[in-house]
């Protein structure tokens, strides 16, 4: 994308699933502290209001579609934000689906490792050569409080998320000789539309607290804690974010409780509720 000296100065973000929820509340907050952002989506309705967000900020947004699981989309998308380097990719497109496992079609099972787990993996790797250009550099990933521990009637989902955390940790290993930061997020239920209509013990149990605010608050405050510490190789890092107190609660136990324990706190708190619940 061409651009004068002071768009040249600014830091430049993609965002994925930009056009509702999370993504679209990233998109807007990073505009609003005057990021240029690639926003994209596999519908563009909902987009185009990022312009004026942009426009109110002097900032520049780019706005198109990307099916996420199709990597040559993905490098038309970056191609058309990046010139030579990308600062920020955050992997937020993502699906959902809850209930019993077998009452699950495959072709949604299918659809949302296609989308969650290729469609994060397509990002990272088409991503890779701009990322790597920049000075410290970040990459987001959209994780899941379901990546503390399996929970029934979010099996699939959750083993997504499984994935999305292990890609994280290893890339952010792998990837530090380059500089670039590897994070991911883990919030809980968020009140959006993938959690409307979803009727399952976890959400009886903690309830819907988050919004996409919350959410696109805590991811650029994850980044921006990212980009003022410059790397250290030999510092421990946090990978993963929690998002919220309840999942900082969540994932703080699971570090000091047994296996079994987890097991037996995830049973009791995602219990299927009961007939006319």
């Amino acid at each position: 994308m061409a651009g004068n000296t002071e768009q040249h100065s600014r830091r430049v973000a993609v965002v994925t699933g930009a056009a509702r929820g999370i993504g679209h509340a990233t998109a807007a907050r990073l505009l609003r502290r005057g990021w240029i952002v690639g926003a994209f989506d596999i519908e563009s309705h909902g987009l185009a209001e990022l312009k004026d967000i942009a426009a109110a900020h002097g900032t520049t947004v780019v706005t198109g579609t990307l099916d996420v699981r199709d990597a040559q989309q993905w490098r038309e998308a970056l191609a058309s934000v990046c010139e030579d380097h990308l600062d920020l990719l955050v992997n937020n497109a993502g699906l959902l689906a809850a209930g019993p496992f077998v009452d699950t079609d495959l072709d949604r099972h299918r659809a949302l490792v296609d989308v969650n787990v290729l469609g994060t993996i397509n990002g990272a790797h088409t991503a890779f050569p701009y990322l790597k250009n920049a000075d410290r550099p970040v990459l987001l990933n959209l994780g899941s409080a379901s990546a503390i521990y399996g929970q029934p009637d979010l099996a699939t989902y959750g083993a997504t998320k499984f994935a999305v955390r292990g890609l994280t940790e290893a890339l952010e290993l792998e990837w530090a000789e380059h500089g670039i930061a590897v994070l991911d997020l883990w919030p809980l239920f968020v009140n959006t539309g993938m959690v409307k209509g979803v009727n399952i013990g976890a959400i009886q149990s903690f309830g819907v607290r988050l919004n996409e605010t919350d959410v696109a608050a805590a991811a650029v405050a994850a980044v921006e804690r990212s980009i003022r510490s410059r790397r250290n190789p030999k510092r421990p890092r946090n990978v993963h974010h929690a998002v919220g107190s309840q999942a900082r609660f969540l994932a703080a136990l699971s570090q000091v409780t047994p296996n079994w324990a987890n097991r037996l706190l995830t049973e009791r708190l995602t219990r299927r509720p009961g007939p006319g619940s």
